[in-house]
């Protein structure tokens, strides 16, 4: 690319498509279409190896040492080393392990190369051993930082730029099929980095061309090695009427419900990360152990599997929702009580991302409150993971796509309802997080 390509913002600033003009965008098109085979390959590998080590030391291993299942007790200790190894990646390699995920999805720039390891490491870590966070946030840093690190071994001198662009497509292609469409995870990217005007304009077409690619790739390869793509899916969704008077009324108390809950998960898992990273080691073996033991606790307590407060709960939104009959409305409240309290923990202390176990949670607790009148399955189901997304995330339009989209046609149907959860819990939310010290009230709020 030349000094007046995409490198170069342009003769004319007042130009909101200049960059796109400019003679090297095309060039960077076919950079974009190019990264998303291979990064998106090495994002299938990565939640391939996570699926496989899960089933190892959760099933596996038990089985071979003679036990009839997975004791209740198993996660204990696994979760006990996951503190460990995390621990101990976080401290001694670069990069801290990556982004802190108790302060939200956050994307901030091409991942350095010299950090990927340390991602790697405490994340496979977290996932596997059987941590309450989902993949989304390591992909995206494994995607972006893979993307950079290919062009500038063959270019070193990528314009800034498009060093940037590159960047943001490599992680489309990583995350493109893992939340069910392309677009979601775009709209995912775009509200998290708060692009808009002319980049926005700049890095939406090679985003979504590389997550085209991606999805394609994922899809390949899930039929060619018959391990699945690893996408949010749901096989059979509730038919539901269209939403009355009475289910609006539950919008408004979904939504206040998951502003308040969300921000209670969020806030106690503030409240120990400051804590946790005064002793890394020993304060993070600390916390999954205490993860470990609630996830016993609902065990012994319901009888059901320790597995429910287990991981993301991205595998689990499915048999969730079919399974609905079997789950008490007191069974449901005790799911969502130990979930909330694994996830805060696990957002304190380890590495993955926020957004799988805030829907099961949002969904665990619409699913209880259908069990009084005027709820129905779906529509409690699909506004609880609207309304708890967007409490954790703050990110509205994802929210809403999140929680309609993966309804299929049903998800049409309810989306009014959603998009009424999802506003009250995001304006509740936002009043109720604590305004940073280095922020005057009147900008935060919008008052005198």
């Amino acid at each position: 690319m030349s000094a007046d390509g995409v490198g170069q913002s342009g003769a004319n600033p007042k130009d909101p498509f200049a960059l796109v003009r400019a003679r090297g965008y095309p060039v960077l098109l076919v950079v974009a279409a190019v990264l998303g085979v291979p990064v998106s390959a090495a994002a299938f590998g990565y939640l391939a190896l996570v699926s496989e080590l899960q089933s190892l030391t959760y099933t596996d291993l038990p089985t071979a040492l003679g036990f009839h299942g997975t004791p209740s007790w198993w996660p204990v200790p696994l979760l006990a080393l996951a503190g460990l190894l995390v621990g101990l990646t976080i401290r001694y390699l670069p990069g801290g392990g990556g982004h802190k995920p108790a302060e939200g999805l956050v994307a901030k720039g091409p991942t350095p190369a010299v950090d990927l390891p340390g991602i790697v490491l405490a994340s496979i870590a977290s996932l596997v051993l059987g941590v309450v966070l989902g993949p989304e946030a390591p992909l995206i840093a494994l995607g972006s930082g893979l993307a950079v690190g290919a062009v500038r071994l063959v270019k070193k001198d990528f314009p800034p730029d498009a060093t940037a662009v590159v960047g943001v497509a490599g992680s489309f292609a990583a995350i493109s099929a893992l939340l069910g469409s392309p677009l979601i995870g775009a709209f995912l990217l775009m509200e998290a980095s708060g692009l808009g005007g002319a980049m926005l304009g700049m890095v939406l077409v090679p985003g979504l061309l590389a997550a085209g690619v991606g999805s394609l790739i994922f899809t390949g390869l899930g039929s060619w090695t018959g391990l699945g793509t690893y996408s949010l899916a749901l096989q059979q969704v509730p038919h539901t009427d269209r939403p009355d008077i009475a289910a609006f009324g539950w919008a408004i108390v979904v939504g206040v419900a998951a502003a308040l809950v969300g921000t209670g998960i969020r806030r106690l898992a503030l409240f120990l990360q400051a804590r946790v990273e005064r002793r890394r080691v020993v304060a993070t073996v600390l916390a999954g152990t205490v993860v470990g033991v609630i996830a016993l606790v609902y065990a012994e307590g319901t009888g059901n599997e320790a597995s429910g407060v287990l991981y993301s709960g991205q595998s689990a939104l499915n048999p969730l929702l079919k399974g609905y009959a079997g789950y008490s409305m007191g069974t449901l409240l005790v799911l969502v009580l130990c979930k909330a309290l694994a996830y805060s923990v696990s957002l304190s202390s380890f590495r993955g991302g926020p957004i799988f176990p805030a829907m099961f949670v949002g969904a665990a607790g619409g699913l209880a409150l259908a069990h009084l009148p005027g709820l129905d399955v779906t529509s409690g189901f699909a506004m609880g993971i609207g309304a708890m997304c967007v409490a954790m995330l703050k990110l509205p339009m994802t929210s809403v796509l999140l929680a309609t989209l993966l309804l299929g046609t049903e998800g049409l149907t309810v989306m009014p309802l959603v998009i009424v959860a999802v506003v009250v819990s995001y304006v509740i939310s936002l009043r109720l997080t604590p305004v940073p010290a280095d922020v005057p009230a009147d900008v935060s709020t919008g008052h005198p």
